[in-house]
């Protein structure tokens, strides 16, 4: 029984479809990444650090190629994107375990919902967008054409694992609270993060 998720947000430019790490695409749909090679659908390698000189060079080369500059949240912009996820889990009551709000992608533990986990991420991603735009701190402002919006931050996907025991959660919930110690940076906190106090005994509790 799926109680919970850990979900990763990558940022516009993190993960590419043909990233030598592997990747969750099943096509690379932008010309300017078709010469970088196919698609690389096995996530094999999640840590930069056991990519080659080569694979490094190759995958920086792609970024550089994108429409737009990869983005990389600074301190600020993942304030401002903390209290857009606050402002969708009070008007939607998401219960989130654990959140990471990190330069190139976001770690959240998401409880069960009504909602399929997929729309709870599209809500999130659209909230942070929405207020990051209101503090005027959206990090592709600068390429958007008059009256329109900017080009997107967030990746189009997110890459999700279901948690089915209470040992699950717990241990997500310390990976995603690690996170930013292993890039470096202080622990985070949320005030939209609820503390996990265990799973009910004997049942399916749906959290909204």
């Amino acid at each position: 029984m799926i109680h919970a998720y850990h979900v990763i947000l990558p940022a516009y430019g993190f993960w590419l479809p043909n990233d030598p790490r592997g990747s969750w695409s099943d096509f690379v749909g932008r010309w300017e990444l078709v010469r970088f090679g196919r698609t690389t659908k096995a996530l094999s390698r999640h840590d930069l650090s056991q990519l080659s000189e080569a694979e490094l060079a190759q995958r920086e080369e792609a970024r550089r190629s994108l429409k737009y500059p990869a983005v990389q949240f600074t301190g600020v912009q993942a304030r401002s994107i903390g209290a857009g996820f606050a402002d969708a889990c009070r008007h939607s009551r998401y219960t989130l375990w654990a959140c990471s709000i990190l330069p190139e992608h976001t770690h959240v533990v998401i409880a069960r919902h009504t909602y399929k986990v997929e729309q709870i991420v599209i809500r999130l991603k659209g909230a942070s967008t929405r207020q990051l735009c209101h503090e005027g701190l959206h990090p592709l402002a600068g390429f958007a054409l008059e009256g329109e919006r900017p080009p997107r931050m967030w990746a189009e996907h997110q890459w999700k694992v279901f948690l089915d025991s209470e040992e699950a959660i717990e241990e997500a919930i310390h990976y995603v609270e690690q996170n930013p110690v292993l890039e470096g940076k202080g622990l985070q906190t949320w005030s939209f993060v609820t503390r996990f106090a265990g799973l009910p005994k004997g049942g399916h509790v749906t959290y909204y």
